[in-house]
């Protein structure tokens, strides 16, 4: 997962709590396979403190004083800005104990500095697991679902997962998709806020899906997204065949669209930020500059930059409010 430049060496750093390793896991960088080391000379950086709730002034403090911030600024209605602060081991636990998301920032880094966001669809911009809700049509969701599931902790090759979930599908009549979309589909929290904030600082977005064009185009169309790209399920007759047509856009997939569209833009790596939830993600979140694990598996928090557990999706522009 590669760094920003600096961070790893000076603050960022992976914090687990050993006895329970898939509850708690800290929002800054490549995980370690080592203790972190703390130093006088670890340079101070900003801690980004959120909530979906008010926050206790009470657990400012307290995080205040471990991180021996200078000083507490609120930049949101339950978020807040701790300057100067350093890392200590027992913020990861903390935080996690009272619901509250939290992120070692560098000083003045903000939205301006990025050109591209690149977003997973379903369980990340929208709630639901699209396929799975399909499935429900056809009263196969537990089993659809189990397999979905598998697939997002990385138990099950993407490719082989889709086309089993897939071909469980086959004979449902196509109008299933419109029913989903319109009858279940919906944003994640935050997700509006979010995407009006990119807007505000000319940031391009890219809505990449293991999932299926269907739903990709409709939320490009409805939310004003730039670019999308996803699998193409195969109809026959107004019916599912139970096939995806072409070759599968999986994780590697994911990749190599965050590099096209990139390259197109003529950004750097730095100037981009990936935000997903499941395995199925990782490979893309890996070549972003920043990379967000949104309400993820821990196997993506454990490799992501910062992680969102609580908060919705704003919960980013939050984090880089300058």
């Amino acid at each position: 997962m590669p760094a920003l430049p600096g961070e790893c060496e000076t603050l960022a750093f992976k914090y687990t709590r050993r006895e329970n390793p898939a509850e708690i896991t800290d929002n800054c960088c490549q995980p370690k396979r080592h203790p972190p080391i703390f130093t006088s000379q670890s340079k101070p950086m900003n801690l980004i403190v959120q909530a979906t709730h008010p926050i206790a002034a009470v657990h400012l403090i307290h995080l205040a004083g471990l991180a021996q911030a200078r000083q507490r600024e609120q930049i949101a209605d339950h978020a807040y800005r701790l300057t100067e602060a350093q890392a200590h081991p027992d913020i990861a636990h903390y935080c996690f104990e009272h619901q509250l998301d939290y992120g070692f920032v560098p000083r003045g880094r903000s939205l301006k500095d990025f050109g591209l966001v690149v977003m997973d669809m379903d369980s990340t911009l929208i709630t639901i697991e699209c396929i799975d809700e399909i499935a429900d049509m056809q009263g196969l969701k537990p089993q659809v679902a189990a397999i979905t599931e598998a697939a997002m902790r990385g138990e099950i090759d993407f490719a082989e997962s889709l086309r089993r979930r897939v071909a469980l599908l086959e004979g449902l009549d196509e109008h299933a998709l419109q029913r989903v979309y319109d009858e279940r589909l919906q944003f994640s929290p935050g997700a509006e806020i979010l995407l009006a904030r990119l807007k505000e600082h000319g940031i391009r977005t890219l809505l990449v899906s293991g999932g299926f064009v269907f739903f990709t185009e409709r939320l490009k169309a409805r939310l004003g997204l730039d670019f999308t790209h996803a699998n193409t399920l195969e109809i026959a007759d107004g019916k599912l065949t139970g096939r995806v047509l072409g070759k599968v856009f999986d994780a590697q997939g994911k990749a190599d669209w965050l590099v096209k569209i990139r390259e197109e833009l003529e950004l750097g790596p730095e100037q981009v930020i990936a935000m997903g939830d499941g395995a199925n993600d990782l490979k893309m979140m890996a070549r972003a500059g920043i990379s967000i694990a949104y309400h993820a598996k821990p196997v993506v928090r454990e490799q992501a930059s910062y992680a969102l557990n609580f908060v919705g999706l704003d919960g980013l522009a939050n984090l880089l409010a300058g």
